[in-house]
């Protein structure tokens, strides 16, 4: 019966104004190039210092949420991320949208999240304390290696050709290397321009790299952006809704997935969309369609990213390791209210903490009429902006939002070079993804490497540390699958057909 009383705490009036007040701006603000969940986050953490402190953590976790969300919008419909766990949605979204489905897509979009953050936030609030264990066997040597996973998927996903995807990860991870060393302080590729010490930030990269190419292709193509909206109406909600039934495991996989792999802190949602993007491709019968515009990689992606929401939050209500810069921030705003995390959280604060996850459930199911709303009319206002006003406000976002993150003209410079470089990495038939998730997976893996190392180096047994314990054997065993995979499918496609070939004959 307490468990009810939560729940009737955050269906107040006022937890639910707040709820929806996060989840409309969370959307928008994810949608815009430069404006991530951590800014939306941080800016609103002094306001909720007046509110009860259960209510000020609903608003923060409604934002966080939709934020990831609102991310889909600017991946879809102009193939740039809002934020860096939508990259993998780009894949499929952009496609879709430019055969005239964005409107579909972004429904998909919706309907996954939604899905996605219910899963998540379900096992949070039912398995909190056993599933926070699991993320307590990770050390420096398995993030390391779940960071060469993350680069491995991404490269063999490149369509075809592997070894150029490999080379585009590799010098996604030479851009991470840029400025002070994440473990030793060491300043490094800086060519001695101060402007570089501090490395290349994330957010104002993934501008450059998704951005740029799109302005360039739009200004030197005299074909539409968009295909115009079809007339098969609105929402296309039953569409749509049939098309999530019939992938209905995929998507169930995908939240578990991205749960699992939100606990573990620092993974979050880019991986997690990576990994659950190539095990729906690796599992669908038309694994040929998957980055032309299937509706199933919108599907893995988006669920998984607002999966990770809840898997985030167990390590930082339980242990009070935040998985996630959100979560650092949340965490923060817990510890100025003077809530004191750990596994008695759950006992001592349970009615602040089951009002905040009851309110962060509510605030993932108001997603669904948020974003079917702005969905409606954001996919039919773009196709119909004629291009000579699409780049121009394009472009301003561009420079605004890498300017925005750190009021510094040098990020603004350093997205524009990336863009360009992207562009024409693009034009010799590179994938750009692999570039981004090098630079986003860079900083963990380099850590990872470095920490494990070290400790093995002490140890007398450095190639034994990397290799210490099951859950290392396992995540080699997948990178080894993800790099050869290919090779073998190839081989078994090229012996099927030999064999088809002798039976005609």
């Amino acid at each position: 019966m307490e468990i009810l009383g939560y729940l009737l705490n955050a269906l107040t009036p006022s937890n639910l104004m707040l709820a929806l007040c996060g989840v409309v701006l969370g959307t928008i603000i994810g949608a815009l190039p430069g404006l991530s969940a951590t800014m939306a986050v941080a800016v609103l953490v002094p306001f909720t210092f007046t509110m009860d402190p259960a209510s000020g953590l609903v608003m923060l976790g409604a934002i966080y949420t939709s934020s990831l969300y609102g991310g889909a919008f600017a991946a879809i419909l102009v193939n740039t991320p809002g934020t860096p766990s939508a990259i993998a949605t780009t894949f499929d979204g952009f496609p879709m949208a430019r055969r005239g489905d964005g409107a579909l897509a972004i429904t998909i979009a919706t309907i996954a999240s939604v899905v996605g953050g219910v899963v998540g936030v379900t096992l949070l609030l039912l398995l909190a304390p056993p599933l926070a264990k699991i993320a307590l066997q990770f050390g420096p040597a398995e993030y390391f290696w779940l960071a060469i996973l993350g680069l491995t998927i991404v490269s063999a996903l490149s369509a075809g050709n592997q070894l150029k995807g490999l080379t585009a990860a590799l010098l996604g991870l030479a851009l991470s290397l840029v400025g002070v060393a994440t473990v030793g302080g060491d300043v490094r590729l800086t060519f001695g321009n101060s402007n570089l010490v501090s490395g290349v930030n994330i957010i104002a990269g993934l501008i450059g790299i998704y951005c740029i190419p799109v302005l360039l292709d739009l200004v030197m193509s005299r074909d539409p952006h968009l295909q115009p909206a079809t007339e098969r109406g609105g929402f296309r909600l039953c569409e749509a809704g049939s098309t999530i039934i019939r992938d209905k495991v995929n998507l169930i996989r995908s939240s578990i997935l991205g749960t699992l792999i939100g606990i573990l802190p620092g993974a979050g949602g880019s991986i997690a969309s990576l990994v659950t993007y190539a095990e729906a491709r690796r599992a669908s019968s038309d694994s040929k369609s998957f980055g032309k515009g299937n509706p199933s990689g919108i599907i893995a992606t988006e669920s998984a990213n607002n999966a990770t929401v809840g898997g985030g939050f167990v390590p930082t209500l339980v242990l009070g390791i935040p998985g996630t810069p959100p979560d650092a921030i949340i965490l923060g705003a817990l510890m100025v209210q003077g809530i004191k995390v750990g596994p008695t959280l759950f006992v001592e604060q349970a009615p602040i903490t089951y009002t905040f996850i009851f309110g962060l459930l509510i605030a993932t199911l108001f997603m669904l009429p948020v974003g079917l709303i702005i969905g409606r009319f954001a996919f039919r206002a773009i196709s119909s902006i004629p291009k000579a006003a699409l780049v121009p406000a394009i472009a301003f976002l561009t420079v605004a939002g890498s300017y925005a993150i750190q009021n510094s003209i040098s990020d603004t410079v350093i997205m524009f070079v990336l863009g360009c470089f992207a562009w024409v990495m693009k034009s010799f038939s590179y994938p750009i993804s692999p570039i981004a998730l090098g630079l986003v997976l860079g900083s963990i893996a380099e850590q990872g490497f470095v920490q494990s190392y070290l400790i093995g180096q002490a140890q007398g047994d450095v190639l034994g540390r990397f290799f210490h314990g099951p859950i290392s054997l396992a995540l080699v065993a997948l990178i080894l699958l993800g790099l050869l995979y290919p090779t073998f499918k190839k081989l078994i496609n090229r012996r099927g057909n030999t064999s088809r070939q002798g039976n005609d004959i």
